[in-house]
């Protein structure tokens, strides 16, 4: 009996580590038990009060959910985009940059700092939407229709983009003074958890129905895993690509509302400053492969929220923002080679040879 129950253990565990979702899962529990073990007031949670005296939730756990989340929004789109298309878009920074312009210039008009909103808070992130969009469908129709690699395309945007959003405000920092606004990037008055948190899982919800009750999903794998047999099958590897851009653009545009909301102005040199790199990053560490094919939206998902951990336990212990990009590299880099199929399979050959010694062992 106790043999068996061994047995059903040490089997959970293998087809565990044969899932694709056990890299970020794996990281997140290392993490966790690493900052347990070093300082585990890491772990607080206190509850106390805003500038508006609304009560909030404070502590590392809350700044993971509330800055995961909109890394969290940008591994949706970013997932679909390295499956159908086989590489990545390095210009969602500057797409951010440009999505928050828009924004706060429907908001203030032609006055950079006025008095009451020139026009409803929907209307502005609506339109940006469509901004967003369109610089997604530039991006898209450059991979698609023009074949070039989508690393090549994004740059152009990527080189731009912040000068266009300057231009947008003609260089001028606005600045909403409606409270309203701030509750997007913020906390809604009542209610002590991040705004962010629920605005991706409502995204979440939303590509999750999309994925169950369309073909999305299925055509986007299929496009990234064989482009010529996607075609003999009735698909078209173009539109599909093209689309994967443009729900890219329409997640950088939420995630343009938070950063603009959380200072209800906007720094278009600074504002999601390598935000590019930390959303491939949770696709990565998601198990998903960067030249394309299958995905797994939950690993994505669940791998910006390990970014995030990584990046405020680095912050944690005092290391300096210009050092983090290199700190999040080794370790990113160690998970990712462990996430290879080559290194998986060693793995798993090992762990079989290791149960085939020990059997033979009991045996004898």
């Amino acid at each position: 009996m106790q043999n068996e129950k061994r047995f059903n253990v040490k089997e959970f565990f293998m087809k565990l580590f044969k899932r694709q979702i056990f890299i970020p899962i794996a990281a997140l529990l290392l993490l966790a038990l690493f900052n347990l073990i070093v300082d585990p007031s890491f772990y607080r949670i206190t509850l106390g009060y805003n500038s508006a005296g609304d009560p909030v939730l404070s502590g590392y756990l809350m700044t993971i959910l509330d800055y995961g989340s909109e890394l969290a929004i940008l591994a949706i789109g970013m997932t679909l985009v390295t499956s159908a298309s086989g590489g990545q878009d390095i210009s969602v920074g500057a797409g951010i940059a440009i999505a928050g312009s828009v924004i706060l210039r429907v908001l203030c008009g032609t006055n950079s700092r006025p008095e009451t909103l020139q026009a409803p808070i929907i209307v502005a992130f609506l339109v940006s939407c469509v901004v967003a969009m369109l610089f997604g469908a530039f991006n898209g129709a450059l991979v698609a229709y023009f074949k070039i690699q989508p690393m090549v395309a994004t740059l152009i945007l990527f080189t731009a983009g912040r000068s266009i959003a300057a231009w947008i405000n003609n260089n001028e920092l606005p600045i909403v003074s409606d409270p309203t606004f701030s509750y997007f990037g913020g906390f809604i008055p009542g209610i002590p958890i991040p705004t962010p948190f629920f605005i991706a899982v409502v995204c979440m919800i939303v590509i999750a129905l999309v994925l169950k009750f369309t073909n999305l999903g299925l055509y986007t794998q299929a496009v990234g895993i064989n482009e010529s047999s996607s075609r003999l099958n009735g698909l078209n590897p173009a539109f599909i690509k093209f689309l994967s851009f443009v729900i890219l653009g329409l997640c950088v545009a939420v995630a343009g509302l938070i950063k603009v909301s959380r200072l209800s102005s906007i720094n278009y040199s600074v504002i999601a400053k390598d935000i590019e790199m930390d959303a491939i990053l949770a696709v990565a560490l998601g198990g998903n492969s960067l030249s394309g094919g299958k995905f797994n939206m939950t690993a994505s998902i669940l791998g910006a929220y390990v970014i995030q951990f990584l990046t405020t336990t680095l912050y944690k212990f005092n290391v300096q923002s210009d050092a983090l990009p290199a700190y999040k590299a080794v370790v990113v880099i160690i998970l990712v080679v462990l996430s290879t199929p080559v290194v998986r399979d060693y793995l798993s050959g090992l762990g079989k040879k290791l149960n085939l010694k020990r059997n033979v062992k009991e045996v004898g």
